[in-house]
């Protein structure tokens, strides 16, 4: 018994320290993503009797698939979806093989639902791009293809599926694969792969199909299992942007966050943004004890050996390493909001533990996603990706999107619906950035009527402006029937210092 215990711990002790590959998939209509996953569940022995039962029988009163099992019904789960045969809303599936942990995010192929599939790519190492044999390189694959590469994914698998249905042809992968190559040097993506498959028969999913004699690769699982992301990360340049100020006594003052890039050493010198300050690493703190050393994704909590300022959204680094410190940034913006933008609104900018307000300056230009052109355009609509000019009321501090994800993107919040408007990816400082900067102070507004106040407060709220209305009743209530214009007048003053607007 005692060993049956020790054998049980084994495992789950080696489970624990299987690395983790975080994948999405895209295609067009009916290309097989959802089949293709379903496929990956049911070959590696991952789904349990009560699944295997439920989808049997779900496969002949809803599937697709003719006489065969619908692998697809694993995945799409809403009733919607089952009854069109597509996928609406991002769905996430968890396995792992004795080599690897996986999360698959299976997104939507539609245009209209561009913001899903970006919320599913935001955390992804690896992208599979699915193609139909039949149908080629279309529209949706270079619109999948440029969202993963504006997305910074760096490894793209390239399954060609459906080959039953164009026999095993190698002719015909071959065309596919030299049509995609031609498109995608363009862009930003150092290292694809391509497979024929198909994944309603499980040909070359799990293992390598005899269907296809003149393929001499690997089978997809097999590619996934040793595919190697670690060294995706940021390891050069330390950035460990603080999420909260531990002080659970007057003996501890600690500051906590998750390591975003670098390497945090004990005994380093530490420079806080943005106050300028230093001081030397005292201790790495974790639950488990104190580290030499911490590197992403590790939550740690460090400690320094002086007190210096630093509190949440300020950011530590090494002197010798400083990110970009700017008000006015570049960035490639992906409109998530069904409410079409208001240039003249000013957002909450969420920047990794920063949140500051911010308006759109400018649009450099929209990028239409099925042909890559670029055109001028006064405001985005819902899924419109486009470049885009940042103006925000106090400094941020971060790297291009490319070298660091997490201080290189953002989201913008509606102030008033509290809704993602946009989510961004930095370009960096926008040109000129120093002779411009967002006017954090409030205004008076002198109205006539009780009309006149109402209409004037309700046009300053909707652009996400903070608004005040003073008036006698209001001002009686708050300070007494004695008070001087005086105190009134310094108050108004104090108001409009602060960024808030006064109508009187």
């Amino acid at each position: 018994m005692k060993n049956k215990e020790l054998d049980i711990k084994a495992f789950l002790d080696a489970d624990q320290k299987k690395g983790l590959l975080r994948i999405l998939t895209a295609g067009s209509v009916d290309d097989g993503k959802s089949t293709l996953i379903g496929r990956l569940l049911f070959d590696s022995k991952k789904l349990y009797d009560d699944q295997l039962m439920a989808l049997e029988r779900d496969s002949k009163r809803v599937g697709h698939a003719g006489e065969d099992i619908d692998y697809a019904l694993l995945l799409d789960g809403l009733k919607a979806e089952r009854e069109q045969g597509i996928t609406i809303d991002v769905a996430y599936r968890y396995f792992s093989t004795n080599k690897r942990k996986f999360i698959i995010a299976d997104t939507p192929g539609h245009e209209q639902y561009t913001r899903n599939m970006v919320t599913g790519a935001s955390t992804a190492n690896l992208a599979i791009i699915l193609i139909d044999a039949r149908k080629g390189v279309i529209t949706q694959t270079k619109r999948h293809t440029f969202l993963v590469s504006l997305l910074g994914i760096k490894h793209v698998v390239v399954a060609v599926n459906k080959m039953d249905l164009k026999d095993y042809s190698q002719e015909v992968f071959d065309g596919i694969v030299e049509e995609y190559k031609n498109f995608s040097a363009t862009l930003d993506i150092p290292d694809v792969h391509y497979f024929p498959l198909s994944a309603l028969k499980g040909e070359n999913v799990v293992e390598t199909s005899d269907k296809m004699p003149w393929y001499k690769g690997r089978s997809i699982l097999n590619f996934l299992e040793e595919v190697h992301v670690s060294s995706d990360r940021n390891f050069e340049d330390m950035r460990y942007p603080v999420q909260y100020v531990n002080r659970p006594d007057i003996n501890f003052r600690g500051f906590a966050a998750t390591v975003a890039s670098g390497i945090v050493r004990k005994g380093a010198e530490v420079m806080s943004l943005p106050s300028g300050q230093t001081s030397k690493i005292k201790e790495i703190v974790t639950y488990d004890g104190n580290l030499e050393e911490a590197f992403p994704p590790q939550s740690v909590t460090i400690t320094l050996e002086d007190e210096i300022d630093a509190s949440r959204g300020d950011m530590l680094v090494y002197p010798d390493n400083l990110p970009m410190v700017s008000q006015q940034i570049d960035a490639m913006l992906v409109w998530m909001d069904e409410a079409v933008m208001d240039r003249e609104m000013q957002f909450f900018v969420k920047h990794a533990n920063n949140s500051t307000r911010g308006i759109i300056k400018n649009i450099d230009y929209r990028i239409d996603v099925n042909t890559l052109e670029h055109s001028n355009v006064e405001n985005f609509n819902l899924n419109d990706i486009g470049r885009v000019q940042i103006t925000t009321a106090k400094p941020l501090f971060f790297d291009p999107y490319k070298r660091n994800h997490i201080t290189g993107s953002f989201i913008l919040i509606d102030p008033i619906t509290h809704n993602t408007a946009a989510v961004g990816m930095i370009l960096g400082k926008s040109k000129g950035a120093e002779s411009r900067s967002i006017t954090t102070v409030g205004n008076k507004y002198s109205v006539a009527n009780t009309e006149e106040a109402r209409t004037k407060y309700n046009e300053l709220k909707l652009k996400g402006r903070t608004v005040v209305k003073l008036d006698t009743n209001s001002i009686i209530k708050h300070f007494g029937s004695d008070v001087s214009e005086e105190v009134v007048s310094k108050f108004i003053t104090l108001l409009i210092a602060e960024g808030i607007d006064v109508i009187s």
